[in-house]
């Protein structure tokens, strides 16, 4: 006799919390990263400033996460992390148009999969939210203060994303 999906939802896996977060450890290293580099290729203007605040932002959010990793229980798996690292490497070689010079094109992309990161990150946190309130660990009232603060953080790379794209594509409005 099969069962629906949903019909294990109601039954936790043990380890399934230590994968799903190692997984979001992998993803918010690249994401700092990323944020760290985009801020360095924009060194000394308004945007590179923010995204230098951005990403210490986003560092502060990754120790968080593995603070509560800790509390949880859940083992740091670093050969996740080592593979973050290794593709955010790899995310740099884009097929851009340009092959000695940094595309326009490449803060439109990297934009973009910052916003990609921070939004993932708000789904974790999410996440830990709702095991928190059923578990009462982690702590809901700090995972909604992290919820917060990701969402101010995705308004922010999305506004430097469509400033991106009215400068590089010459329109005056994105929807």
């Amino acid at each position: 006799m099969s069962t629906a999906p949903t019909d294990h939802t109601t039954v936790p896996q043990s380890g399934l919390l230590g994968i799903y977060l190692n997984d979001h450890l992998a993803g918010a290293t690249a994401t700092v990263q990323l944020g760290r580099r985009l801020a360095r290729r924009l060194e000394g203007s308004a945007v590179g400033e923010q995204l230098s605040e951005l990403a210490e932002e986003l560092a502060k959010d990754r120790n968080t996460l593995t603070e509560i990793m800790s509390e949880l229980e859940v083992p740091v798996r670093r050969y996740k992390l080592y593979t973050a690292a290794a593709a955010e490497l790899a995310g740099r070689l884009k097929f851009n148009g340009h092959l000695l010079t940094r595309s326009p094109l490449s803060t439109i992309v990297e934009l973009e999969m910052l916003r990609l990161g921070v939004e993932g990150q708000a789904n974790a946190w999410r996440t830990l939210r709702a095991v928190g309130a059923e578990h009462g660990r982690p702590d809901p009232e700090r995972t909604d203060e992290l919820i917060e603060g990701a969402v101010r953080q995705i308004s922010m790379v999305e506004a430097m994303r469509v400033r991106a794209v009215q400068r590089v594509f010459g329109i005056a409005t994105v929807p």
